[in-house]
């Protein structure tokens, strides 16, 4: 977010949310990318030191403040390059799901854990074969006296692994075809018929935990649906524009990382005997990287106001997470070409910078799918 929006409060929010990144996640970041996960413990820290489910009410154990705290927490995880940590998945798409439509029992049982960090949530969308097809979802569910029964599988799943609580998106309608068929139910970390399969390996984001998940006659209870049976599609497209814009809120940050990386590289590497920074090329691009950013952070603070205020955002949403994402991409490959063969290795940032955005344009709805959803606003 641009200075503009930042009051006292949210610059003292930031501030202690800055040194604990620095002082839990920034040491121990790179031992995490090895072995695939991060801690519970940290959860349990970021809970303890209230970073978790912000807007949530206080009576489910939340700070009952708005979104703007919680894209402090996105920035700063974005910016310290600490895509491990699942936290906007859990505070700001599982947990207002099961605010939103959950029973007063739901809400109970799981908000407060979740605000703590003992319980950790995510959500089951992908299939394998479907992608962004949520149209296509072919996991069942059916329901047996006080039970539902679901049969399925999901994968690319964030929080996979460590999860204890996963909103899986099923058919529970036979006579029903499309978005009309899907509901959600929740699905706890013991149920009965609930498998972990293959911790996933990725290009990038490699601390994130993402799994497959599988469901063979796994049972949990009736009261586990979230709102109405076959409204789960609705559902959805409610809350797919939050997601879409805490990616749009995490890019931006990421590519200001990238761009104050390059930018003091280029001052210190020199080449035919003064520092990079003194070629016309290599201004002409640090120009170019900041212009976008600063244009993607326009909009995207714009964005930001809007849904506080309680806007639908469906369209700009999209565009959001199209644009920044895009723009991501091409700020971090500007990046790794300043930096030149040291771009190409590991240990420098913003090769990890690089790989850990390709992912953007893809998750949360790929890049095709956002301009479609824009177009049809259009047209």
């Amino acid at each position: 977010m641009h200075e503009s929006l930042l009051n006292d409060e949210l610059k003292a929010f930031q501030d202690a949310f800055k040194k604990w990144v620095d002082k839990e996640i920034v040491p121990h970041h790179a031992a995490w990318e090895k072995e695939g996960m991060v801690p519970r413990a940290l959860w349990e820290s970021a809970g303890a030191n209230g970073f978790l489910c912000i807007t949530q009410p206080e009576a489910f154990g939340g700070l009952g403040l708005d979104f703007r705290y919680s894209t402090v927490v996105i920035e700063g995880l974005a910016r310290a390059g600490a895509h491990g940590p699942g936290f906007p998945l859990h505070s700001d798409i599982v947990a207002p799901y099961i605010e939103h439509y959950g029973s007063d029992e739901v809400k109970q049982k799981f908000l407060p854990p979740m605000a703590a960090g003992t319980c950790i949530g995510a959500i089951a969308m992908t299939e394998p074969g479907t992608g962004s097809d949520l149209q296509g979802v072919k996991t069942k569910a059916v329901l047996d006296g006080d039970e539902w029964v679901i049969n399925g599988a999901k994968t690319f799943i964030t929080n996979g692994l460590l999860s204890d609580v996963v909103i899986v998106v099923a058919r529970t309608e036979d006579d029903k075809s499309g978005w009309e068929s899907q509901s959600l139910i929740l699905v706890e970390r013991d149920a009965p018929g609930f498998s972990r399969g293959r911790h996933l390996e990725k290009m990038g984001l490699h601390a994130q935990d993402t799994a497959e998940l599988n469901f063979e006659d796994c049972r949990v209870p009736k009261g586990n649906l979230l709102g109405e049976r076959g409204q789960g599609f609705v559902y959805l497209m409610n809350e797919l524009a939050r997601e879409r814009l805490i990616i749009a809120a995490g890019c931006v940050a990421g590519a200001q990382a990238a761009l104050e990386m390059t930018v003091e590289y280029t001052q210190d590497r020199q080449a035919f005997g003064r520092p990079i920074s003194k070629f016309q090329t290599t201004r002409h691009t640090l120009a170019e990287m900041a212009t976008e950013i600063a244009v993607g952070e326009a909009f995207v603070d714009r964005c930001i106001e809007r849904l506080v205020a309680g806007d639908s955002l469906t369209v700009e949403a999209s565009m959001a997470k199209y644009w920044t994402s895009e723009m991501l991409g091409r700020v971090t490959d500007a990046g790794v070409q300043l930096f030149g063969g040291y771009g190409y290795m590991n240990e420098y940032p913003i090769s990890r910078a690089y790989t850990d955005a390709r992912v953007q344009r893809i998750y949360g709805g790929t890049s095709e799918i956002m301009k479609e959803i824009i177009a049809r606003a259009l047209v």
